[in-house]
């Protein structure tokens, strides 16, 4: 027996407690840690949906913002190209008058009576004109042309070519006809004026109708092609009357006796049949109207040369244009277009018409009348 036993049964002793250990190894089951939650675990389902909303939503608008960015980039393209379009029909415009005012009228007033005249002065002043159809033939050639336009652009700058070809060859002529040979020379003259002519027939039925069918393709509607006319009449393809105006003259005789005279019949423009003062006409179309003209030979005779004067005043100021008629037959009546531009729009304007007497004519009360109209859009 021990030193410790007293001869009682000893209790056991409980064994004693095994460390935990910390590695996660050896003997004995482990109990799992509880699990922290990661942010990088994903979203709630919740939240997902909030995302997938915000994406669409963003992406609705960016679709918005792309298609008003289209359509902006596309008015504003199209607006530049309406413009682009006015413009060159307002160039084509300017040039045209400035060949027919600025050029043509002098040039046949110059030619007009030019064997009273210094021969070296008409010469000089027929050359200087040559010049000034050279200038607005450049100016026609270095035109901006927009798209569409080619086909009106290659016939325009005909018209101007063909211009400046006629005065240089009328120009070379001069001397001889006002010289000693002057009648060949005027028959040669005469035939150049047909450069003239087809530079107005190639104005009036290929450039201004391709300009206007351009201009309408593109949206553009009442907007006018101003028009264009050299040749002032056909009286000077006729060498025997091409001879008479440059030399003046021609032979005079009193006219036969008997009734002469003109009658001023109506004035329209366009559909618009012009009522005399004091009624007032309103007239749709714009500011460049072309005036109708009906003169009947109230005479008893033929009559050749016969010319109608028309003047508007409006706005304080006064635009004139005249028409000379070849020939008409008595008791028949002859339409002509007389062509103005820039009449003022919605003011009242006085319109004057009035036929020029013929050779034995008395009576002149019949060859004129007086309309006032409003010029509308």
């Amino acid at each position: 027996m021990s030193f410790f036993d007293d001869g009682e049964e000893t209790a056991p002793r409980a064994p004693a407690k095994t460390p935990r250990p910390r590695g996660g190894t050896g003997g004995g089951q482990q109990r799992p840690r509880p699990r922290r939650a990661q942010h990088g675990d994903g979203p709630h389902p919740a939240d997902q949906h909030t995302l997938m909303v915000r994406r669409r939503v963003a992406a609705g608008v960016g679709v918005v913002l792309l298609i008003v960015i289209i359509l902006i980039v596309n008015g504003c393209l199209k607006s530049q190209k309406q413009q682009a379009l006015k413009d060159y029909n307002r160039n084509v415009g300017q040039i045209a008058r400035e060949s027919d005012e600025r050029v043509s009228r002098p040039f046949f007033a110059t030619l007009s009576g030019a064997g009273a005249k210094s021969a070296l002065n008409v010469e000089v002043q027929v050359d200087q004109l040559r010049i000034l159809a050279q200038s607005l033939a450049n100016r026609a050639n270095g035109l901006s042309v927009p798209g569409g336009m080619s086909g009106a652009q290659h016939d325009f700058t005909l018209t101007q070519n063909l211009r400046v070809e006629g005065l240089t060859k009328v120009a070379a002529l001069l001397p001889t006809a006002l010289g000693a040979q002057g009648k060949q020379a005027n028959a040669l003259i005469a035939g150049d004026m047909e450069i003239f002519l087809a530079s107005d027939v190639i104005y009036s039925q290929r450039v201004g109708p391709l300009i206007q069918q351009t201009l309408s393709a593109n949206g553009i509607h009442g907007l006018a092609t101003a028009p264009s006319r050299f040749l002032p009449n056909l009286g000077w393809l006729d060498p025997t009357t091409v001879e008479s105006r440059i030399t003046g003259k021609a032979a005079t005789s009193a006219p036969v006796t008997g009734n002469h005279g003109s009658a001023l019949k109506g004035v329209s423009v366009g559909t618009n049949t012009l009522e005399a003062e004091p009624t007032l006409n309103h007239v749709h179309g714009g500011s460049n109207p072309t005036f109708t003209v009906q003169v009947e030979n109230s005479g008893e005779f033929s009559e050749t040369n016969v010319k109608a004067n028309l003047a508007v005043t409006a706005g304080g100021k006064q635009i004139t244009a005249s028409h000379l008629i070849e020939k008409t037959e008595p008791g028949k009546t002859v339409s002509v277009d007389i062509p103005v531009t820039g009449v003022p729009l919605g003011a009242a304007s006085k319109i004057e018409v009035k036929v020029e007497g013929v050779p034995g004519e008395n009576d002149l009360e019949n060859n004129k009348g007086t309309f006032l109209t409003v010029f509308e859009k």
